[in-house]
């Protein structure tokens, strides 16, 4: 979930500035249980420490609102936007990816001196309607790294043979919802798709077009762990017929034979290794992975038309979403959105009359809609809030680190 540029919408200072201190400190909190060491862990090369979550997150607003508008501020430290840029070619040259695990320094406690300077600084322009937008921006792509974080530091535990939990608590293998619901049908016909303008959305969500469905339904839950273990116990992982050429490949090349962090009749959470529960959503699972079990389930993937065309009457911040260090595991439930990123067959491209937003804020959605797949909904690990029915994440198709899951769809 990359940081991506934005229709930049006017907001209200005083509820600007709650959030704005509320995503600041939830961002802090994530780092709470984890010792210096973990913070510093960098897995692969796919995640990053999360310490540089912490780092990059400051990085963006330093830069992007206080230096770049702001005639008379100094940099907190000048080495510094050399180790938190990420991706932004116009802000020049930047620490590998590959190497941001051998950053000891700066420490965590050096970076939250540095957040509380640029906290300080931001202070007097919360309530500033000429800054409101890239505050918004601010706070959204702060949400995102949010979720990275806590991904991430999830498989870089995983890593121990100890099995480190990041959390305390012991989860009930059997506190999982057992919704009874029909499958939500659409007649087809021409609706309309993507950010109509009002409110909040990042540039790769619009502009809104008319799409032609056909007829369709679209599953009332997600997939679950006992109906991934049929699948797995039916021969799912050794029968070349339901997968993609590429999948199989993969499959092979890997020896994938499980979702990720499954290990026997466990599975490895934020808790440590827990029971796995059989009602609860299945996920950490790759676009091949899904695309394999919908062709074995006498379905398929929905389209990102289709699923959104459903959300359109359903609540995007309701489901289980990240609301402070409660519950970081799917649960289940009739939401449309929440637990689970929910896989679409829909390739990442750009909708009709796409523009990328100008200058270095707005490189990082357009020349990622390559290779990859669009997911939708949120996660267990998502901010509340953070989401909308026309929120676009994507990812490639052999990625499964993220809480991603499915939802089946079928013609009608």
């Amino acid at each position: 979930m990359p940081a991506s540029t934005a229709a930049l919408p006017a907001a209200k200072s005083n509820q600007l500035s709650e959030r704005y201190r509320a995503t600041r400190a939830l961002t802090c909190a994530l780092l709470d249980p984890l010792s210096e060491a973990d913070a510093t862990l960098q897995s692969m090369e796919d995640a990053s420490p999360a310490k540089w979550h912490l780092g990059h997150t400051n990085w963006f607003f330093e830069t992007f609102l206080l230096r770049d508008h702001l005639p008379d501020y100094a940099l907190f430290d000048d080495r510094w936007p050399f180790v938190f840029n990420s991706y932004y070619e116009a802000e020049g040259e930047r620490i590998a990816r590959f190497s941001r695990g051998m950053l000891s320094r700066p420490t965590v406690s050096e970076i939250r001196e540095w957040r509380d300077s640029v906290d300080a600084a931001i202070k007097p322009l919360l309530d500033d309607p000429e800054f409101a937008p890239l505050i918004e921006l601010g706070i959204a792509h702060e949400q995102q790294h949010q979720e990275l974080l806590l991904t991430d530091i999830k498989h870089a535990l995983h890593q121990n043979p100890l099995g480190p939990a990041m959390l305390d608590g012991q989860l009930d293998p059997a506190s999982a919802l057992k919704p009874n619901a029909d499958w939500h049908s659409h007649p087809g016909g021409i609706a309309k798709i993507g950010h109509d303008g009002d409110g909040f959305a990042y540039d790769n969500e619009g502009p809104q077009h008319r799409v032609l469905l056909e007829p369709f339904a679209l599953a009332p839950v997600l997939v679950t762990n006992g109906e991934w273990q049929e699948f797995i116990d039916a021969g799912g992982y050794r029968d070349a017929a339901l997968w993609l050429a590429d999948g199989w490949a993969w499959v092979q090349q890997q020896s994938v034979t499980a979702p990720l962090y499954w290990h026997g009749a466990d599975h490895f959470t934020h808790y440590g290794w827990q029971k796995r529960n059989p009602d609860a959503p299945v996920t950490h699972i790759s676009y091949f992975e899904a695309d394999a079990f919908a062709t074995w389930a006498g379905a398929r993937l929905p389209t990102e038309f289709e699923w959104e065309a459903i959300a359109q009457s359903h609540d995007a911040a309701a489901g289980n979403q990240l609301s402070g260090l409660d519950d970081l595991t799917p649960s289940g439930g009739t939401d449309l959105f929440g637990d689970c990123w929910q896989f679409t067959r829909s390739a990442y491209l750009p909708y009709p009359r796409y523009q990328p937003a100008e200058g270095a804020i707005g490189e990082y959605n357009g020349k990622f809609m390559s290779g990859q797949f669009v997911l939708r909904g949120a996660s267990c690990a998502t901010a509340r809030g953070h989401s909308r029915t026309t929120y676009r994440n994507f990812f490639y198709p052999h990625q499964r680190w993220q809480f991603t899951g499915l939802r089946l769809a079928k013609d009608i």
